[in-house]
């Protein structure tokens, strides 16, 4: 079969770039998004790709029809169901795109396979249950995942929710739970060994990549710090840079072992309460500075979402714009792999 993708809610082209990991013959035949500026780094990667400025509530079936699409590939709005925010759920009128699919999608009799991307705990929202009766209306057969790229390999955490659906035939695996990790043998990566973050970051990090001093004095002890030789970082979000704590990691070429003894020195300062002149506050600031803490590079950041070597920004993106369209796509490995469990036979 040949695969005509839409993919809604596109971004920066990470379905795009998971449907070409999983190797799937066909093609994207559009990709819709209200960002412009997400539009037009999808758009530098993918020129031949019909990638359009659109509120996806003005999709009609008709359109659907025309483009002949059997496959949609969708990551809608997250903030509706984050922890951080406010939990609206359906009521949160970011909600109001998928709502409107849910109606849409049993009208598409073409649409033979589906795959949706959201934050963990969409499993328990309002969203959710319409969706899958959106779903069931439409006589798709339906699997629910919770997974992370650090069971595929990549050094990274990020939870994600995942609903894999198709028309025909049913899959081969169990229904009514959420599965948190690959049925059977979809994948055949579990025995290599994880990557070391060494090897996903760049040799000559620019300097403004560097930890502001400001931050090291105030934030430094909430920070999420990872050396070279670990195989771990955290979620990056879009406020990374911008915001300190549980935005994502950041790194210091030092080992563990160093850049322990220079906190142990700087604890020190910490403790002796007489150490509050300037002296002794500049010396905790050389301190820091030795740790040579800086932020991922947006290069590193693409690496451990799963973006290939020749994804790119346009040279007019600015870095805080590049590090919000990263943190709010998706890995595309992760994707990639549920693609392949999705379309086997």
């Amino acid at each position: 079969m040949e695969f005509r993708v839409l993919e809604l809610f596109s971004g920066i082209g990470g379905m795009h770039y998971a449907f070409k990991y999983a190797q799937l013959p066909g093609e994207v035949v559009a990709a819709l998004d209200v960002n412009t500026v997400a539009n037009a780094v999808y758009a530098h990667n993918y020129k031949g790709t019909n990638v359009k400025t659109r509120n996806i509530q003005s999709l009609t079936e008709k359109e659907v029809a025309k483009l002949k699409a059997n496959m949609l590939l969708m990551s809608p709005p997250c903030q509706p169901h984050t922890r951080q925010g406010l939990q609206r759920d359906v009521e949160d009128k970011r909600s109001c795109a998928l709502s409107h699919l849910c109606s849409l999608i049993p009208q598409c009799e073409s649409l033979q396979y589906v795959l949706m991307e959201n934050v963990k705990g969409f499993e328990g929202s309002q969203a959710r249950n319409q969706f899958i009766e959106a779903l069931e209306k439409a006589g798709f057969y339906w699997r629910e995942f919770i997974l992370t790229p650090t069971q595929f390999n990549v050094p990274n955490t990020r939870h994600r929710y995942y609903c894999i659906a198709r028309r025909e035939k049913d899959f081969h695996f169990e229904a009514g739970k959420i599965w948190e990790q690959m049925p059977g043998k979809s994948i055949d990566s579990t025995h290599l060994p994880m990557a070391k973050i060494s090897a996903i970051t760049e040799p000559d990090a620019p300097l403004e990549t560097l930890v502001p001093d400001d931050v090291l004095t105030k934030r430094v002890l909430v920070m999420d710090i990872v050396h070279p030789d670990q195989s771990r970082s955290m979620c990056f979000t879009k406020g990374y840079t911008h915001y300190t704590e549980g935005t994502g990691s950041v790194y210091t070429p030092l080992s563990k072992e160093e850049s322990h003894n220079i906190f142990e020195a700087v604890k020190e300062i910490d403790i002796d309460s007489n150490n509050t002149t300037c002296e002794a506050q500049e010396r905790r600031l050389e301190l820091l500075r030795q740790v040579k803490l800086r932020y991922f590079t947006p290069r590193e950041v693409a690496r451990l979402m799963s973006f290939p070597e020749d994804f790119e920004f346009p040279t007019e993106t600015t870095n805080r714009q590049k590090y919000r369209l990263l943190g709010n796509s998706i890995n595309v490995r992760v994707v990639g792999e549920l693609l392949k469990c999705l379309t086997i036979t």
